[in-house]
């Protein structure tokens, strides 16, 4: 029998080596993937329960204006937004607020003329004056003062806007003196109401203010005075809305005063005056100032439901702060 000798064998090669590896990992094939675990995809339908839990339109429900995306922007400084009210942001800054979203330029024109006409009742002889005229000179200056206070601060280009700083400043003065009825305060009375009828005929104010520090809105009206005219505002709104026929004859008179609770809705928040940096006193008088904001949209959409529930805001802000810091 022939036998076939054996041959020795050779030492494998690292060349050799790779190429049995890649043979091998060929015929081995790829390793098949773990099927992937999915969710259970939701019902076509939600049950009663859960369907409960979520409002059918969300907008029904929400309170105060859509934000303007574009104006709330934070500047690179990284300050607060700029189209936003917000209390920790000085309203006398200017440029920081728009004060057009709370208040238009016809609001702040006819609401001046009308407290020249008020105040000129009262201070036509010392003795009207201190019979009691003294109290509603005081109101009415006040609310000059931020009438013209807020003209200053306005991002638009408002009538006396020139001159707005130095009559805030003045009729701000008159308004504190007028707490007391003395001579001097009457006597100073008679010279803020020659100042609005200059300004009335287009001059400038004949006064001169006395101011050395930066103006605060504390400054400008004590809060009793401004509460005063807020009442008076809070319930013209009511009447106006008392009815759908009151409500189609008095819109342009509603759009007026709630604007002017929208304006001290922000003034009384403004740093300073006392409880400013109290939360639940600040939710108070912007919840106040917001609903104020919906009467006007309302009033002019025509829409008669929508601004008596808006001015529903107004009185409930205005209880829940009386109950709290009264």
């Amino acid at each position: 029998m022939v036998t076939t000798p054996l041959r020795p064998r050779m030492p494998m090669t690292i060349a050799g080596l790779f190429a049995f590896m890649a043979v091998w990992a060929i015929a081995a094939g790829p390793k098949p993937k773990p099927p992937v675990r999915r969710a259970t995809p939701p019902p076509a339908a939600w049950d009663k329960a859960t369907a409960g839990t979520f409002y059918d339109n969300a907008f029904s429900v929400l309170s105060g204006p859509r934000p303007e995306f574009e104006t709330a922007k934070r500047p690179s400084t990284g300050g607060p937004p700029t189209g936003e009210p917000t209390a920790t942001r000085s309203a006398g800054s200017g440029d920081a607020f728009k004060w057009s979203s709370l208040i238009s330029e016809d609001t702040l024109i006819d609401e001046i003329k009308t407290q020249k006409d008020l105040v000129e009742t009262t201070v036509v002889t010392p003795s009207t004056f201190k019979g009691g005229g003294y109290n509603q000179a005081r109101k009415s200056f006040s609310v000059l003062a931020v009438a013209f206070g807020v003209i200053a601060a306005h991002d638009q280009d408002v009538r006396w806007k020139k001159d707005a700083a130095t009559a805030r400043d003045l009729f701000a003065r008159a308004g504190f003196n007028c707490k007391t009825a003395t001579d001097q305060a009457f006597n100073e009375s008679q010279l803020r109401i020659e100042d609005l009828q200059l300004m009335l005929s287009g001059s400038a104010p004949g006064g001169k203010p006395e101011r050395d520090d930066d103006f605060v809105w504390s400054q400008a009206a004590a809060r009793p005075a401004l509460m005063a005219r807020l009442e008076e505002a809070e319930k013209a709104v009511a009447a106006g809305l008392s009815s759908s026929a009151e409500f189609t004859k008095a819109q342009a008179q509603v759009v007026h005063q709630a604007e002017i609770v929208a304006a001290i809705g922000e003034v009384i928040g403004q740093r300073d005056f006392e409880f400013h940096d109290d939360e639940s006193y600040l939710a108070f008088s912007h919840a106040m100032r917001d609903a104020a904001v919906r009467v006007r949209e309302a009033c002019l959409k025509k829409d008669y439901d929508a601004a008596r529930t808006a001015a529903g805001g107004i009185s409930k802000a205005c209880s829940g702060c009386h109950e709290s810091y009264r």
